[in-house]
């Protein structure tokens, strides 16, 4: 969709400088971009990137200044280019409709303008609602339920009684009310502890490709509002995860564990059974944060045992010069034998 510099500058709250009348119909990087898309820069360094583009408009922090082009000046240059996408770049329109092949049991209850790919299995007391599309081969268990707005890709499965908000992504190969982990050794053999609980997951909520999401034991496992899910994540039973969360691929959280509003993981990070971590917490890549452990409030910690940024940096330090250290110790007690 076509929009003027001057109608996106008034979307996005930016100060225009430039040609108010320069057309704009989609965004790209610099090197790609055509002179109807849009560009961002949020670094002097990259202002070469942007003066070379053959985009006319870009967008810009008020500091920045490339001749030639039409700028939107905002404090966050990234941030508006991502609303600014949001407006210019519609997601690619679905025909409202059921695919011959869906099997349907007959008390689902469907809006009227939902999409179901091909083979789709959708089994008693499902209720789908206004604006969703399922992908082909997606299965959805009894009772669960999909908000209005959502996007299934193909081969999500939903087991019995898994909710999902409204606007929730959901891509291929996920699967969302899975059985937990949990058994009980007695009489010589392991138990299966009951696994009866559900999955709840809020509004606006991204779930990766492959990533799975157990439903809670005898609980529910809850996922709010804004969270954003990479591909290949584990989700134990039981485990509560804040609004506005991000946890990267491979990151894995064990049984009951809580994390808080904001909470960022990096990518492998391990995650055990009972922990916590407080709003605005960050672990870093490959992390591991042991059984029923507290990261505080803002706390950034690396490592495994995950500790404190600053210590871990520290440690890291006296490690690399560990080849050295010894080499000093072999040569005192050579010096000592000799002596």
């Amino acid at each position: 969709m076509n929009h003027t510099a001057a109608e996106l500058a008034q979307y996005l709250g930016a100060k225009l400088r430039g040609d108010a009348r320069t057309i704009i119909s989609g965004v790209a990087s610099p090197e790609r971009a055509r002179r109807t898309d849009l560009i961002y820069l949020a670094s002097a360094r990259h202002a070469g990137r942007a003066g070379a583009s053959a985009a006319l408009c870009m967008v810009a922090s008020p500091d920045l200044h490339v001749p030639g082009k039409t700028i939107l000046e905002v404090a966050n240059p990234k941030l508006a280019f991502v609303k600014a996408a949001a407006l210019l770049v519609a997601r690619p329109a679905t025909s409202v409709s059921i695919h011959s092949t869906a099997i349907i049991a007959p008390d689902a209850n469907l809006a009227a303008d939902v999409t179901i790919g091909p083979y789709v299995v959708i089994e008693d007391g499902v209720a789908i609602g206004p604006g969703t599309s399922l992908g082909a081969f997606c299965f959805l268990g009894r009772g669960a339920a999909v908000g209005e707005n959502c996007c299934l890709h193909p081969r999500v499965t939903l087991y019995a009684g898994a909710r999902l908000g409204r606007r929730v992504e959901v891509h291929s190969g996920a699967v969302i009310g899975s059985d937990g982990f949990g058994y009980v050794f007695g009489d010589g053999r392991y138990w299966k502890f009951p696994q009866i609980g559900t999955v709840e997951i809020g509004d606006d909520v991204e779930i990766g490709a492959n990533t799975t999401i157990d439903r809670g034991s005898l609980e529910t496992t809850r996922i709010d509002k804004g969270v954003k899910i990479d591909n290949l994540v584990q989700i134990a039973h039981n485990v509560r995860i804040g609004e506005h969360s991000i946890l990267a691929a491979q990151t894995g959280v064990s049984g009951s564990s809580t994390l808080g509003t904001g909470v960022i993981t990096g990518g492998q990070v391990g995650i055990a059974d009972h922990c916590r971590l407080e709003d605005g917490a960050v672990a870093g890549a490959q992390a591991g944060i042991p059984s029923r452990k507290t990261i505080r409030h803002g706390q950034t910690v690396w490592g495994t045992p995950a500790r404190p940024l600053e210590k871990f940096k520290q440690q890291y330090a006296w490690f690399a010069r560990l080849p050295a250290l010894a080499q000093r110790v072999r040569t005192l007690e050579k010096s000592e034998q000799e002596g």
